[in-house]
């Protein structure tokens, strides 16, 4: 099993920067990929950022946040984060932390297999 914590989230003003971070535990050499992805109610969940954590190379990203978000990963502290600059009103939501083992790049929500609780991002204009 692996488990993920997610920590850093918090409000901030439209134009700010945070920097979400999620620590792996566990099983961590099944990871493959880890991901982020965010949810506001009613809506469904939006693949934010993913990261290949086997060797180098950057993150690949959602349309919404290309230029803006930074995904990156510490592979001896397994932990990834994510640097959010620009932020705006519609970046509000709660993100969420994921992680798979299968090899194969994904950024929708059902090919992940492990999930963090979440941390809440608030973006005030």
């Amino acid at each position: 099993q692996v488990q993920l914590v997610e920590s850093g989230g918090g409000s901030v003003q439209a134009g700010g920067s945070l920097r979400l971070s999620c620590a792996a535990s566990g099983r961590t050499s099944s990871i493959s990929y880890m991901a982020w992805f965010r949810q506001t109610p009613g809506k469904e969940r939006e693949g934010v950022a993913a990261i290949y954590t086997g060797g180098g190379g950057s993150g690949s990203y959602g349309g919404s946040v290309k230029g803006r978000f930074t995904i990156s990963r510490d592979r001896n502290k397994n932990t990834v984060y994510l640097q959010m600059n620009s932020l705006a009103p519609e970046d509000t939501a709660m993100y969420y932390c994921a992680a798979k083992g299968s090899l194969q790049y994904a950024l929708e929500p059902m090919r992940y297999n492990y999930w963090g609780q979440g941390t809440q991002v608030t973006v005030s204009s």
